[in-house]
């Protein structure tokens, strides 16, 4: 079967001022499945996941060549409003507005003007989605911020899912969880993959190896391995792949 790409880069270079922190990437994140990126600090693998939704463009003295692809779309071409709905952003540490839950979720409706009608039904599917009606449909009105740090992830989720986004991008979501939060939203994870596109940057590998279908090995700005992650765990074709993996170094 053949995989098509939602998101593609091509010789992509990215400089923060003098430091060049991409070098000619070339990868894919294909449809309806999970994609890893992994690697030690500082390797590169969040500035890319930036440039998927141009978030690298609020940094100075950045400079980016190379092509980079939405849909086959070049990214250039796409209006940053439309862009941004179609690809959200989930961050390390949970960022929920500070306001009640009901208006976290209706945050982006109002902005993007879909119609107030549609608004409960919205609200009730995206909690649903990510297994928090129940928890809280009848708490919808009370601050974002007393919920559970899982709770709030899992908002924040719900929250970019109202807008219908195609693409989610998660930014080591779970490094602020603990275990068992952790396993939760790696499930969470696993059920979305049906219906959206994800790429996670992960510094847990173990995590990496469960949810992910595809995982790309970064290193100093380079990508140094990309393959299914079964293969990528197992037989990994890059002695530095290895090396990372078998906890030789990183």
């Amino acid at each position: 079967m053949m995989l098509d790409c939602a998101l593609k880069t091509e010789k992509l270079n990215l400089y923060y001022g003098a430091f060049h922190g991409l070098k000619d990437v070339d990868f894919c994140v294909y449809r309806n499945a999970i994609t890893a990126l992994i690697g030690p600090s500082g390797c590169g693998k969040s500035t890319l996941l930036r440039c998927f939704n141009r978030m690298n463009d609020l940094i100075d003295d950045v400079k980016v060549t190379g092509s980079i692809f939405v849909n086959d779309r070049p990214i250039d071409s796409i209006d940053i409003i439309e862009l941004r709905k179609n690809i959200g952003m989930v961050f390390q540490r949970p960022n929920p507005f500070p306001f009640s839950v009901q208006d976290n979720l209706l945050y982006g409706l109002r902005v993007h003007g879909i119609p107030k009608r549609q608004h409960a039904e919205i609200v009730e599917r995206c909690l649903k989605s990510v297994d928090l009606w129940d928890d809280l449909k009848d708490k919808r009105h009370t601050s974002a911020m007393n919920l559970s740090e899982e709770m709030k992830q899992r908002l924040c989720i719900a929250r970019l899912l109202t807008v219908e986004p195609q693409i989610i991008l998660l930014d080591e979501p779970c490094s602020a969880l603990d275990p068992i939060a952790t396993l939760r939203i790696e499930e969470l994870m696993i059920e979305l993959k049906k219906d959206y596109t994800i790429l996670i940057v992960t510094h847990n590998m173990q995590q990496a190896a469960r949810v992910s279908d595809h995982t790309g090995f970064m290193l100093l700005g380079d990508l140094i391995e990309f393959g299914d992650t079964s293969k990528i765990f197992t037989a990994p074709s890059d002695n530095r792949t290895d090396g990372y993996i078998t906890g030789r170094f990183g």
